[in-house]
């Protein structure tokens, strides 16, 4: 099967996807392709598996046979990336920078370390054949958040321009602390050496900086000679993938330099926006980035859905399950809770107390094919039953999260604005009194 027949499938997936839910069921677009995908998928599976002839199993092993890593880690991502990134409000990013670093950098590292030793406890209550290591770095798998999904919800819910700030901005940079993370516990699972943590670290974040950055101030300088809106795109297309690929040669991080490229080129744009108006009257640089960003959103969801016919079943599901819902819960609670507090009560933004900032915090963290995409990537170093747990689990904690959590956020954000507004009420009616 070649890349146009999975792009036609896909096309086929996306577009019937979203006519149904357009017209009678009315999910947030992220929610319905992952959602019904996933159905579509598994209602293929049983048709396979009770016909006695099987006639699908040839077409669901081809097609199951695509690498959604390299296409998402060594393709997409740093697109989708970059668009995410040119959209974040760079004057709320600089009045919130002390909570986002807080957030993307001790929160993934709390979250993981967290979630590891949880997992690790059930493994040990339920003999589950893996060991702390590896439960740490099954953490760092599904401790960072998806920007793309994060972000698509996050429209639908009238946040504060400061809270919604926050969350974008933790979403986008603590994929990097996240990979980080993976690739220094990946070494020490795979016994190849790594150095320690912050060596790692210091490498891919500094790396990544100054090639991000060297890269997008030659080539916003470049922008600022033309006035032809398509010769600008091309060339943030380039400034991206240049800096990606690079960053990742040279053992980079190419998600923070991804991440990084779209802020500059957004503070360059912004600084050109009165000049555009004259030769780009109608945005087209802005708009072609949001219509590749939904395109390849779209197929990302899709694929995470579809993926189930490339996951086999663990023997460990039943107890795999619950305990990946709820490390992932616990994990990033404590992971916002303990960054919260070095942050300070009075630098929650919006008014929110610490238990509603860290509850929102924790219930829109939702998960994406990042998550998956590392969870692949670790076949050649664990043996076959310890890959499915994690990949069994990396799928199991995305499916929760961007279909329970991500229907039930809105109900959340409501009941939390509620008890902020009734905790407020109540002060000022003691300050009144007193």
């Amino acid at each position: 099967m070649n890349i146009m027949d999975y792009l036609i499938i896909m096309l086929v997936l996306i577009v019937c996807i979203n006519m149904i839910n357009e017209k009678w069921i009315h999910l947030q677009s992220d929610i319905a392709l992952i959602f019904f995908s996933l159905i579509f998928s598994t209602i293929l599976l049983g048709i396979n598996a009770l016909l006695p002839e099987k006639p699908l199993s040839n077409m669901l092993l081809r097609f199951s046979g695509f690498e959604f890593e390299a296409y998402l880690i060594d393709t997409v991502l740093c697109f989708m990336l970059f668009a995410g990134a040119s959209k974040v409000n760079l004057r709320k990013f600089r009045q919130n920078i002390r909570a986002i670093s807080l957030l993307a950098l001790l929160t993934t590292v709390v979250s993981s370390l967290f979630y590891g030793i949880l997992f690790w406890g059930a493994a040990i209550l339920f003999r589950l054949p893996v060991d702390i290591w590896m439960c740490i770095l099954l953490g760092c798998i599904v401790s960072p958040t998806d920007p793309i999904a994060a972000t698509g919800i996050l429209n639908k819910l009238n946040l504060s321009k400061n809270v919604t700030s926050v969350i974008e901005s933790e979403s986008l940079f603590n994929d990097g602390t996240g990979v980080a993370l993976f690739v220094f516990f990946k070494s020490i699972v795979g016994h190849s050496g790594e150095n320690n943590f912050l060596v790692v670290m210091l490498k891919e974040v500094v790396g990544a900086l100054v090639v991000a950055i060297t890269i997008s101030f030659l080539l916003g300088h470049l922008v600022k000679l033309t006035k032809k809106p398509i010769q600008q795109i091309l060339i943030s297309v380039l400034d991206v993938a240049l800096s990606y690929v690079i960053c990742e040669h040279f053992g980079f991080s190419g998600v923070i330099a991804s991440v990084i490229c779209g802020m500059y080129f957004a503070y360059v744009m912004g600084g050109e926006e009165r000049k555009r108006m004259v030769y780009d009257p109608h945005n087209l640089y802005i708009d072609f980035w949001d219509i590749l960003d939904s395109i390849l959103n779209a197929i990302l969801f899709v694929m995470i859905g579809i993926s189930i016919l490339n996951i086999h079943i663990s023997n460990y599901i039943l107890i795999v399950v619950p305990t990946a819902i709820l490390a992932v819960i616990l994990s990033r609670f404590a992971g916002v809770a303990i960054s919260t507090l070095l942050l300070g009560r009075n630098k929650i933004p919006s008014g929110y107390s610490l238990v509603e900032f860290v509850s929102l915090m924790t219930w829109s963290a939702l998960k994406g094919g990042l998550s998956l995409a590392l969870a692949m990537s670790t076949k050649g170093i664990l043996d076959p039953d310890q890959y499915l747990i994690v990949l069994n689990t990396a799928y199991i904690t995305i499916i929760f999260t961007v279909i329970v959590q991500g229907l039930t956020v809105k109900n959340g954000y409501l009941l939390i604005e509620r008890h902020k507004a009734a905790r407020i009420r109540k002060q000022s009616e003691e300050r009144t009194n007193a």
